[in-house]
Parts: structure tokens; C-alpha cells; sequence
């Protein structure tokens, strides 16, 4: 370089920007050369663990290496979420969450050990979750109108489960009980699967099913009253949603995706968000998100986030007026 050119900060600036694409470019090329982990931060067999399962197969074979589906459940959501934050950003480690981790846990926790909008990128949207109400058999209800009414009729001596304090389905029965100026004892559990078996079990007597449940729903086994959602489920059409039968814009549906550390080339978001997309175009995918009644949802990196901020607006409301704290 000539000693009478002396670059500028702007023109150093646009050097540096310049060098990091084209790495970023180089890595997005190379990667992925081994094995791509994914941690699930619920435990198994929750709406994230089949989501991440569902998804994960079909990732493998596009990006022509094995994808590992890893859980790591506790503190709602926050164990996993740590993990993957604190990993390398290099496309490696991706985080498959419910979108509440990011919108709902800086509401429920004062003090986190890592900061979700800042430690972590979206990357896809994988389903809309909606979340089902659903009784044991032996309630004395037929439908969500008698439901309601026996709920308000005996205050505190029916018990509702949930995955864990904060979660999406505690989140729908505090905004049922707030609605309906009602009270339940709440019985909050390490992930939806656990619950799930003690309402099939008869030791809860409703519980908000993140749709694990509704093959039970369909055996006969639990009556499915209500869907939390502002629609319909388009697997149950004749279940009216908790809107039509008078507890007006609820709506406790989340958006559960994938995650990766900040910093993670984005060039390798992009590929991660365009493989994910096309599988969830996929007809065997669809239908096993369907399965658990939720709803695909392919978008982008940009879109996933906004829906995080929206959520984190009106979950926050909800969890101040109800005093939630997390475990």
C-alpha cells in the first residue's frame, strides 16, 4: 500500500464487512462437515421433542449429515436455552424451543443466566402449537358451556397440570381463570408428557394439551371441551375455541422453532431456514405435525422473531396482572 493512501475508518469498516461475508460465505460452503446437534429444552416426548423429531430426520438427509435430537429439560425451557447460547456459533448446535423461552422467560425469571433476544438468532418457525382443553372422563361435563359453569360452581377443588410454571398451557388456563373470575389448583410438571399421564390417570381433572394428548381425545379416553386458539382446529372442526363461547380474543397459541448461538454465519442461517421451510412443505411432515394439532409454519428468520416480540408483549401483560413467577 502507498504511504501516502491512508485508509479511512469507513473504508477499514467496509474492508472488515467485506472479509466477514466472504467468511461467512467460505463456512456456509463447507458446513455442515459433521454431525448437526439439536437440543430440545423439554423433556421427551413434549410438542418441541416430536417437532424436533419430525423435522430432524428429513434435515439429515438434506444437509447430508446426521442431525442428533438431544433434550435437556428445566427451569421452562432456560436449561437447554443456556446450552445452545452458550455454544459455538458455528451452526453446529441449534435450539428447538417453544417461542415462550424467548418471549415469556425474561418475564418469569428477573435474573437469567443469558439473554434470549441476544444470545440467540432465529432460524425457522417449525408449527403453530395450539393448545387443547381437554377433561377426564369422569368430570361431570359434556361440553365447554357446562365446564365453565362447574369450574365457577366449585372454586379450588379442581386441579389443572401443566408443563411447567410460565408454559404456554399454564399460560391458557390462568388466562381462562382470569376470564372467568374462577380459581383450579395449579400442578405444574417437568415437561406436558408427565402431565398428560396423570390427567389420563385421573389425578388432574383438566389440563390446556399442547396436543400430545389427542390421540387419547380419539380413543375416547379424555373429552376434548375447547381449542385455545383465535381459529378452529382444522383437526377438529366441530370444537368451538374458547373465543366463541364468550372469553373474548383468547388466544394462547404459540410459534415453536429453531434456534441457533448469536453470531452463527448467516449464510448458514439462510440454508438452515430455506431446508427447513421445504420439509415442512413435505406431505409425511405436515401430517405428523397435524397429528398433534398444530398447524406448520414456515417463515423467515425476520418474521419468526417478530412473532416472539408480539408474544412477549401480551404474555408479559398476562403474567404481571396474574403475579406468575417462573419455578
Amino acid at each position: 500500500m502507498s504511504p501516502f493512501f491512508q485508509p479511512g475508518r469507513r473504508t477499514l469498516l467496509a474492508l472488515a464487512l467485506i472479509a466477514s461475508s466472504l467468511f461467512s460465505a467460505a463456512q456456509a460452503q463447507t458446513w455442515p462437515a459433521k454431525p448437526v446437534k439439536v437440543i430440545v429444552n423439554f423433556p421427551p416426548g413434549g410438542a418441541a421433542d416430536q417437532l424436533a423429531r419430525a423435522i430432524g430426520t428429513p434435515l439429515a438427509e438434506a444437509l447430508g449429515q446426521p442431525v442428533v435430537v438431544e433434550n435437556r429439560g428445566g427451569a421452562n425451557g432456560n436449561i437447554g436455552g443456556e446450552a445452545v447460547a452458550k455454544a459455538p456459533a458455528d451452526g453446529y448446535t441449534l435450539l428447538m424451543s417453544s417461542g415462550g423461552m424467548v418471549s415469556v422467560n425474561p418475564h418469569l425469571y428477573p435474573k437469567m443466566s443469558f439473554n434470549p433476544a441476544k444470545d440467540l438468532v432465529p432460524v425457522a418457525a417449525a408449527a403453530r402449537v395450539l393448545v387443547f382443553l381437554e377433561v377426564k372422563p369422569s368430570l361431570p361435563v359434556n361440553n365447554v358451556k357446562e365446564f365453565l359453569a362447574y369450574l365457577k360452581a366449585n372454586p379450588g377443588k379442581l386441579s389443572f397440570g401443566s408443563p411447567g410454571n410460565g408454559s404456554s398451557p399454564h399460560l391458557a388456563a390462568e388466562m381462562l381463570k382470569a376470564q372467568t373470575n374462577s380459581f383450579a389448583v395449579h400442578v405444574p410438571y417437568r415437561g406436558a408428557a408427565p402431565a398428560m399421564q396423570d390427567l389420563l390417570g385421573g389425578q388432574l381433572d383438566f389440563m390446556f394439551d399442547p396436543g400430545i394428548g389427542l390421540q387419547h381425545v380419539k380413543a375416547g379416553k379424555l373429552k376434548l371441551l375447547a381449542v385455545g386458539s383465535a381459529k378452529r382446529s382444522p383437526l377438529f372442526p366441530d370444537v368451538p375455541t374458547l373465543d366463541e363461547v364468550g372469553l373474548k380474543n383468547f388466544d394462547a397459541d404459540t410459534w415453536f422453532g429453531f434456534y441457533a448461538p448469536a453470531g452463527t454465519p448467516p449464510a448458514i442461517v439462510s440454508r438452515l431456514n430455506q431446508e427447513i421451510n421445504k420439509i415442512l412443505a413435505t406431505q409425511p411432515v405436515k401430517d405428523r405435525i397435524m397429528a398433534i394439532g398444530g398447524i406448520p409454519a414456515p417463515m423467515s428468520p425476520s418474521d419468526f422473531n417478530m412473532r416472539a416480540a408480539i408474544d412477549g408483549t401480551r404474555f408479559g401483560a398476562l403474567i404481571r396482572a396474574r403475579n406468575i413467577k417462573g419455578d
